[in-house]
């Protein structure tokens, strides 16, 4: 990843240190970690500049990441982190659960134009109008999809953040960004399960959303159980009484919940809530970042228990 020709870019690790920065502290764009980094010594420490050097421009950093997403280095560092020798006895390898979260795009509704050209003046009064992601997309982010969390709820540009939760302690296992729609999370969940199953037979605690009869198939079709919860207020739940009579089934729902406390931190003190990129690729390497940020922040705390 070091530069061999032209003038030497910035050394992958202080970069890779730089962004963790970034998330831990929930610095909200590349240029004010920039700012904070030209005289904040204790950033510099980590980082690895002494008091003397030269703060990068916030636009060549901004380039310079892209070379961590070439390498798929946030993949590898979380793989590196969980084999960790004192992290790898604190996992579980059978137990876990899955959930997703929206993570709001960096886009506004006056960028939702009509994808063949049509007017609609400039995009502010779109009231009364039909807007669909087949017809329509924004001119900032055309990856992103209107979405909207609950019936009744506003629609929004985003995307759909997906995470993989071992039960033991709630740690995050593995993570993907897809577009918003109403199939992501359960396409997503089978596909970041399918990698996890190899080593045997597994468990996955899912809510309600989860609750389909194509999914259940799916999942016991790679020989992982479906601990979802029944949704059975309007018709009739893939999970009976096969399932929801084992112990293991009240245990992997009470375990559940530990996933909802990864999109909180990451939304309260990361970079989740809104992000600050564009396009698929970039917006999955900063949810990876956010992942491996609360993995950091808690293992002191597990490993001196």
């Amino acid at each position: 990843m070091y530069s061999r020709q032209g003038r030497p870019g910035i050394p992958p690790e202080q970069l890779l240190s730089a962004l963790l920065l970034q998330v831990l502290y929930g610095v909200r764009s590349e240029r004010q970690l920039m700012e904070q980094l030209d005289y904040n010594l204790l950033y510099r420490w980590f980082v690895g500049l002494s008091p003397d050097d030269a703060v990068w421009d916030a636009t060549s950093f901004s380039k310079n990441r892209d070379r961590l997403n070439e390498a798929k280095v946030f993949e590898r560092f979380m793989a590196t982190l969980l084999e960790h020798p004192q992290v790898k006895p604190l996992l579980s390898s059978e137990h876990f659960s899955v959930d997703g979260t929206l993570i709001e795009a960096w886009a506004s509704h006056k960028s939702f134009r009509p994808k063949d050209g049509g007017d609609e003046g400039d995009g502010a009064n779109f009231h009364g109008q039909s807007r669909k992601n087949d017809t329509h997309e924004s001119t900032t982010d055309p990856e992103s999809r209107l979405y909207r969390k609950a019936p009744g709820r506003e629609a929004k540009l985003s995307y759909m953040g997906h995470a993989v939760t071992e039960n033991r302690h709630g740690l995050a296992v593995n993570g993907k960004v897809t577009q918003a729609n109403g199939m992501a999370e359960r396409r997503a969940s089978e596909a970041m399960l399918e990698r996890r199953r190899k080593a045997g037979p597994i468990t996955v605690g899912e809510d309600k959303a989860y609750d389909t009869a194509d999914h259940v198939d799916a999942l016991r079709a790679i020989n992982v159980t479906p601990h979802v919860a029944q949704n059975d207020t309007a018709r009739r739940s893939a999970i009976d009484g096969r399932t929801t009579r084992h112990a293991g089934y009240g245990m992997s729902q009470s375990r559940r919940p530990l996933i909802e406390c990864i999109f909180g931190w990451g939304k309260q003190h990361g970079t989740m809530r809104k992000t600050k990129h564009r396009g698929l690729v970039r917006v999955a390497a900063d949810f990876m970042l956010n992942l491996i940020g609360y993995n950091l922040v808690r293992l002191p705390k597990l490993l001196a228990a």
